[in-house]
């Protein structure tokens, strides 16, 4: 068996703990449904993945979520999940808070809000030249805590690429809004959101980052 299959099936394990107390979502348990836009720059330094190299719009679906679900006042690890609409399909990504610099973006970080956070891709892509992080950072008013957005909020971030020990570097924008519901109430959504199956285009992945993810995603696709 390879190592990362086992560390693989260690988190199934304790996400199937999770999933008897929280059969629905394990983890991430409550967020909000966001609708929005991506914009890429295009022009500058080549990552190695068409997509973020090149200029371009997209409409996005999101879920901002808090990770373990404890109480609102308590710091949480932040989640972003995106769902970027393409012509060739739909891919998604999901962000976590981590820190920024190396070697602290390979760590999650606590935080009470959204805006407060660093989010980063924490796996890596695999593009052309080699492996390649997804960040966000808010420039925007913070947005608050995802079970405390106003209906009227609106959340910018400016997107980023880096290699694993590199610096990051610009290459787009991303605005959110809650999507609300008939009544005009912030809502959560049912979409699942799953980077083995909705790759984002042009984007590679490695097979460690695969058999670390397929178990646990498995167990929530159930």
């Amino acid at each position: 068996m390879h190592p990362t299959d086992s560390f693989g099936q260690l988190f199934a394990a304790a996400f199937d703990v999770l999933k008897t107390y929280r059969p629905r979502r394990p983890i991430h348990p409550q967020g909000v449904l966001l609708k929005g836009t991506l914009e890429r720059i295009g022009g500058g330094a080549a990552s190695g993945i068409e997509f973020l190299d090149t200029a371009g719009t997209n409409a996005v679906t999101a879920r901002l979520s808090r990770s373990l679900g404890v109480p609102i006042s308590w710091p949480d690890i932040i989640g972003l999940a995106i769902r970027v609409h393409t012509d060739d399909g739909d891919g998604d990504v999901l962000l976590a808070s981590t820190g920024w610099r190396v070697p602290e973006r390979f760590a999650l970080t606590w935080h009470r809000t959204a805006g407060a956070a660093r989010l980063t891709s924490l796996m890596p892509y695999r593009g052309r030249a080699g492996a390649v992080l997804i960040g966000a950072k808010t420039t925007s008013a913070d947005p608050g805590a995802p079970g405390r957005i106003r209906p009227d909020a609106v959340w910018e971030l400016d997107l980023f690429w880096a290699s694993p020990l590199g610096p990051w570097r610009r290459f787009g924008s991303l605005t959110l809004a809650p999507d609300l519901d008939a009544e005009g109430r912030v809502q959560d959504t049912a979409l699942r959101f799953d980077p083995i199956l909705s790759v984002l285009p042009s984007a590679g992945t490695y097979e460690w980052t695969r058999r670390l993810r397929e178990h646990s995603y498995r167990l929530a696709r159930s």
